[in-house]
């Protein structure tokens, strides 16, 4: 570090120092809270905090209302406690609290009463969004397994990560032989991925026009959604999954349903032990990367390079850290999550960028998606 350098880093440290000692200051801290110009600053502050205090039970809030269909039932109509306390079997007192706890959040909200004073409820903003979004739905649903792993986030913190719950449901997560999983071990996950499959194809397949490509690769494809998807998108497209023996069982079972069989094909395998199909122009990865430590991450990049020929294209699509608004989701859910799932974490577009250089690729370039929440986008030119 030079003198200058460290010459500033020392003025920063003392300027933030001061800056603690001001706002740990209960009289400061009470002078904020009364002086008009600095109460709302105080506020949203004290509020941000007990948001995170009370996050647990404002997610098991959600829960509940998931697993009571309560946002389906509000869209066809609205509905009082008394309703709720019959069709959920609940008492009347739970049905209240449930209602008016979920108006607080934004998840339902008040349409005034009935005849004989009762309180009607109907969908709120944040409800609305969740009618018919199975794949949200699935993905609340599933959480207890991260919840079970971060009853003690101490302990999780200082294990070697993974051996919980939630690593059990991602079965390839901690197995030596993935390829070796069955149809039992697979499943859940397999079906959770296909559940919220849509909220990503759609990001990415808006984001990069796939109907100017001949034959894509999907690595790690899964059922077969995102494949799926993009052929519905692009008529002229011919397709491959590659993964897991027992996942690509189910992608080639949705592509006969789909009437897709003529032009999407699943291959099993480990895609980093086992060569990949030839004769693809484009590899997606998505949702793939971020669940690899820096290692089979980059093997699975080469990989990627190795099956597409010099120009051909790759699309890399995952939630990436530091996606503006979305900070949180990298840094803490993704953080956390990865960590108790046992595998990989959470990178921002510039680390993406830079092992996809490593692994042979040129021209990376970042498209933009119209909710980086869900999915950031890579593209880049096979070198």
């Amino acid at each position: 570090m030079t003198a200058e350098a460290t010459m500033n880093s020392g003025w920063r440290d003392r300027w933030f120092a001061q800056r603690d000692r001001l706002l740990t200051s209960p009289r400061f801290q009470q002078a904020a809270s009364r002086f008009v110009g600095t109460r709302p600053i105080a506020r949203r502050r004290a509020r941000g905090l007990f948001d995170l205090v009370a996050g647990f039970v404002y997610s098991q809030l959600l829960l509940a209302c998931v697993q009571l269909r309560l946002f389906d039932r509000l869209a066809d109509a609205p509905m009082t406690a008394a309703d709720l306390s019959q069709q959920g079997q609940m008492p009347l007192l739970s049905a209240e609290r449930l209602l008016e706890a979920a108006a607080s959040l934004g998840l339902v909200e008040a349409r005034g009463q009935q005849p004989d004073g009762q309180a009607r409820y109907g969908l709120g903003p944040l409800g609305a969004a969740m009618v018919g979004n199975t794949a949200v739905a699935a993905m609340i649903e599933h959480h207890h397994a991260l919840y079970a792993d971060l009853a003690d986030p101490l302990a999780l913190l200082r294990s070697e990560r993974g051996g919980g719950a939630l690593s059990r449901y991602w079965a390839y997560a901690e197995s030596a032989e993935p390829g070796a999983l069955q149809g039992q071990a697979v499943a859940p996950y397999s079906a959770l991925m296909s559940a919220s499959q849509p909220l990503v194809a759609g990001q990415v397949l808006d984001a990069y026009p796939i109907g100017r490509h001949r034959c894509l690769l999907d690595l790690g494809g899964g059922e077969g959604v995102f494949v799926a998807t993009a052929l519905e998108r692009a008529p002229r497209l011919k397709a491959m999954v590659f993964d897991l023996p027992a996942v690509a069982d189910s992608a080639r079972r949705r592509f006969a349903q789909l009437g897709l069989s003529d032009r999407a094909q699943a291959f099993g395998g480990d895609f980093l032990r086992d060569a990949l199909p030839a004769g693809a122009d484009v590899v997606s990865l998505v949702r793939v990367i971020y669940d690899h430590d820096d290692a089979p991450a980059l093997a699975i990049l080469r990989a990627a390079r190795s099956a597409l020929p010099v120009g051909g294209t790759l699309l890399l699509a995952e939630p990436m850290a530091g996606a503006a608004g979305a900070e949180p989701m990298g840094a803490a859910y993704f953080g956390m999550y990865l960590m108790a799932m046992g595998s990989g974490r959470s990178r921002s577009a510039p680390e993406l960028s830079a092992l996809l250089r490593q692994a042979g690729f040129d021209r990376v370039r970042q498209r933009a998606t119209a909710l980086p929440l869900q999915a950031g986008l890579i593209v880049a030119r096979a070198a």
